[in-house]
């Protein structure tokens, strides 16, 4: 039998839709709606009340009090620290440790007080012992040295007294002399230049030349003109004064309402700059208390006033 309108399984995707279990139940409204009719109806149970906290056993659940542990054995817990301390103890290797001493500080130079090792012999101040010197022998006894330094006094030396010879004034130069001219003579030639030795320049002096100098050119002498130059002024901007045409300031046209002053500048008190008036100026002002002092003290009480302390 066809089915008027969709079929379930377009209308919710379903083959067939479940059926409703409230068909055909009576309408309850949710306004004013009773809530949990059994807690007031029949018997309900019953705590008690509640108790206040006490030392009595009311407020627990058990009868009587019940002990946690029932039937332990007695424990000292000083005894228990010495048995842990001897358990402790036997694991020792050797006696107790003993920290050192603190340090030690010395007392005078020289003292070992406080070192670790104590003195050292090697850094004894006492002198070691030396072998016995024996002495060489004495020399062979001599004539003493005789007296004087030898010059202006004869028979000081150990050989014969020199004979007195000739000295000749400035012999020395005489004799440099003699010795040159002789060494001169000996020479064949004149002395050997290579040309191949390499210098920086071709001679010693650079600017060196044989041949004779051109003569000195004379600079011509400079003509300055009579007056400087002066460049022309620069160009100016087109304005209401006309400063920057050719021509001059057109001449003033004729007015038929303003007669034209034609009389030209003759005195020199018009050719001065205009300057205009100056402002207000300012001017002293008597001060307030200064005021107040020619008041109260003037040329007609001057001889009685009294001074007013405040």
């Amino acid at each position: 039998m066809p089915v008027e309108g969709k079929s379930d399984l377009e209308r919710i995707g379903l083959f067939s839709e479940t059926s409703y279990i409230t068909i055909g139940d009576k309408y309850v409204s949710h306004y004013m709606r009773p809530f949990n009719e059994a807690a007031s109806k029949n018997k309900q149970m019953l705590p008690g009340g509640s108790k206040t906290m006490s030392a009595l056993q009311a407020g627990y659940f058990d009868s009587e009090f019940v002990r946690v542990f029932s039937g332990e054995a007695y424990t000292d817990p000083v005894q228990l620290r010495r048995r842990y301390r001897l358990a402790e103890s036997k694991k020792n290797l050797g006696k107790a440790f003993l920290p050192s001493n603190g340090d030690k500080w010395p007392c005078g130079l020289g003292s070992y007080y406080g070192t670790i090792g104590g003195s050292y012999p090697y850094f004894s101040p006492q002198v070691r012992e030396k072998v016995r010197y024996i002495s060489p022998g004495k020399n062979f006894y001599t004539n003493p040295g005789k007296k004087g330094t030898g010059y202006g006094y004869a028979n000081l030396t150990i050989g014969e007294q020199y004979e007195h010879l000739p000295d000749e004034y400035d012999l020395a130069r005489i004799t440099a002399k003699k010795a040159q001219e002789q060494h001169k003579q000996l020479f064949k030639g004149g002395p050997f230049r290579l040309n191949l030795y390499p210098q920086e320049y071709f001679d010693m002096n650079p600017y060196f030349t044989d041949k004779p100098l051109p003569p000195e050119k004379k600079s011509p002498s400079e003509k300055r003109a009579a007056l400087p130059f002066i460049p022309s002024s620069p160009a100016k901007k087109a304005g209401g004064m006309k400063g920057g045409t050719f021509d001059p300031y057109p001449s003033h046209s004729a007015e038929p309402y303003v007669v034209k002053d034609s009389k030209g500048v003759t005195s020199a008190r018009e050719r001065q700059i205009f300057h205009p008036p100056p402002g207000p100026k300012s001017r002293p002002v008597t001060s307030i208390m200064t005021l107040n002092v020619q008041r109260s003290l003037n040329a007609n009480n001057y001889k009685t006033a009294q001074l007013t302390f405040f």
